[in-house]
This record gives structure tokens, sequence and C-alpha cells, in this order.
């Protein structure tokens, strides 16, 4: 008969060393006797995690976006529509009063005058910056690069407002003196406009 003869009575199947007593299994355990590993909590004395999980990417807090501030943004397009202003009434009576001297000579014959007077560009030149201003502040709140898109607006607007006069006028002295007024006008608004929206940006 085989030691495991399921005819042998219980306590004499197993001769392997293996006492099937109850008794002395349970006197077995209160000896200490732990039971194996279980579950995913211990694994013979050292804590065990049932699976190294990989850990989540933390998306990083995006930086906030600087805000305008609007006094001083204000007071730094006012400013450059007081500067572009009287640059453009500058020119304009300087080129007027070359005109009329020659005017007055004789000797390259009589030249027309600008096609508008210093004063009519000079407050031109005052709202022109004020709109720009407001162009480049729309930019800023639309556009995540507003210096870039607010020079190529004003840049092409400039060249335009400079060749509309030489291709127009039927006088070549009043073409090139109202381009050189209108190249006054927009230099100082492509440049300063843009500076003082970047200077008075602050992070909140």
């Amino acid at each position: 008969m085989y030691p495991n003869d399921p005819n042998k009575p219980r306590t004499q199947r197993y001769d392997n060393g293996y006492n099937a007593d109850p008794q002395a299994h349970q006197a077995y355990s209160d000896q200490g006797y732990q039971q194996p590993y279980q579950g995913d909590q211990y694994r013979g004395d050292q804590p065990y995690a049932a699976a190294a999980q990989p850990a989540a990417p933390q998306r990083r807090p995006k930086p906030p976006r600087p805000q305008v501030n609007p006094s001083m943004f204000i007071g730094g397009v006012l400013a450059t529509a007081v500067v572009t202003a009287l640059a453009a009434w500058l020119v304009a009576w300087i080129i007027r009063l070359v005109i009329t001297r020659v005017n007055e000579t004789g000797a390259l014959g009589v030249w027309n005058p600008m096609a508008n007077d210093e004063y009519w560009f000079g407050v031109v030149a005052f709202f022109c910056a004020i709109f720009a201003g407001a162009l480049w502040y729309v930019l800023h709140l639309a556009t995540p690069a507003p210096n870039q898109f607010f020079r190529w607006i004003v840049g092409l607007l400039v060249v335009a407002a400079m060749l509309i006069p030489l291709l127009l006028s039927y006088e070549w002295v009043t073409g090139i003196s109202t381009a050189i007024v209108h190249a006054v006008i927009g230099l100082p608004i492509l440049f300063l406009i843009p500076a003082m929206g970047t200077k008075s940006m602050e992070r909140r």
C-alpha cells in the first residue's frame, strides 16, 4: 500500500514526518508559526508593495502671463503721441520753410508746397499714435506675439503712406515732401509703442 493510501487511518497516511494530529498542529501554531506570505502586504518581515505603479507625470503650472499696467501704458502712449506730433510738425515746418525760400529766389523755379500744412500733420500724427496704442493693446489681448504683429501692420502702413503721395502727386516736390512727413509720423510709432507696451508689463 502507498503511504498516502486512503484506506489507512488518517493518522497513519503520512510517514514522512508530518503529523496530522489537530492538537499538535494547534500547538505548533501557538509556538509562533506564521503563515506564509499572502496578498500584497508583507514578504517575510518587510513591507511589500503589490506592484510598483508608475507615478503619473505632474504638469507644471504655467507661469502667469504678464499683464499691462494700464496707467503706465496710457502714459507711454500719450507721451509717444506728443513726440510724434512735435516731430511731424517740426519736419513739415522745415520743409515748408525751405520751399518758401526756394520760391523766393526763383533760381530753381516755383515749387508747390506740401499737400497740407504743418499743423494738420501734427494733429494727424497725434491721433495716429493714439490709434496705434489701442491696436497694440488689442494685439496683446488676442495674439501671442503682439510686438511682431504690430511691427508688421504699422510697417506696411508706413510704406503705403510713403508710396501713395509719390505715385499720386502731380508735382514730385509735393510727393517727396509729403512722403517724408509720413515717414516721420510712422517711424516713432513703429518703435515707441511696442517699447511702451513691453516696459509697462508686470507679472501678477
